[in-house]
């Protein structure tokens, strides 16, 4: 099978159109990313546990709009928030790490 010269990764698309990692414009997108991802796992862990938006503010002392807006990617969340919505409202573990 011909590998159609048109494909690219994911790294070459973002290098050709973002620039290479350590740029302005490429560290611009990879920390959206980021931003995106933590709202995409909330998202999907508060699926898993069966909850709605409001069920999961209720049990953590926040609004179904503040939820909402983290899943979204519209609001950032400040580490004590997400730290008791993740323990307290989903009856999760928050683990981080920094890679250097």
């Amino acid at each position: 099978m011909k590998r159609n010269p048109e494909v690219r990764t994911l790294e070459q698309f973002k290098a050709a159109h973002y620039g290479q990692p350590g740029t302005p414009k490429r560290d611009k997108l990879e920390a959206g990313f980021e931003a995106f991802k933590l709202g995409a796992l909330l998202h999907e862990a508060r699926l898993k546990k069966g909850l709605t938006q409001e069920q999961l503010a209720e049990r953590c002392g926040t609004s179904k709009t503040y939820i909402s807006k983290i899943e979204n990617n519209v609001k950032e969340v400040r580490l004590s928030t997400l730290q008791r919505i993740v323990e307290v409202g989903l009856g999760g573990q928050l683990n981080l790490s920094v890679s250097l």
